[in-house]
């Protein structure tokens, strides 16, 4: 919504905190860092809510955003090539 008001094609990636918890963890973990996944997730959300309430350019979805929640998915650019191709392929 500010990086690129005027793109003809805008996507919202979302996922649970959980799932973004758990994706964190992992990573935190595999790095050799010593974090419980309480501490992990209640850091997500309180990013979230630091992210959503900003001031200047809060994360927000806008009214044209394709929403995507890739909680459950393994490869998010075949999504996004899907919903591109057809707003390219409706114009010809």
């Amino acid at each position: 919504s500010v990086v690129f008001p005027h793109a003809e094609v805008k996507f919202f990636m979302t996922a649970s905190p959980e799932v973004r918890a758990q994706r964190r963890y992992k990573e935190l973990i595999e790095k050799g860092e010593k974090v419980t996944y309480e501490e992990v997730e209640a850091n997500v959300r309180k990013r979230d809510y630091i992210d959503e309430h900003r001031e200047t350019s809060p994360l927000v979805r806008t009214s044209d955003a394709v929403l995507i929640d890739n909680g459950d998915m393994t490869v998010e650019e075949e999504e996004m090539l899907k919903i591109i191709r057809s707003k390219y392929e409706s114009r010809n």
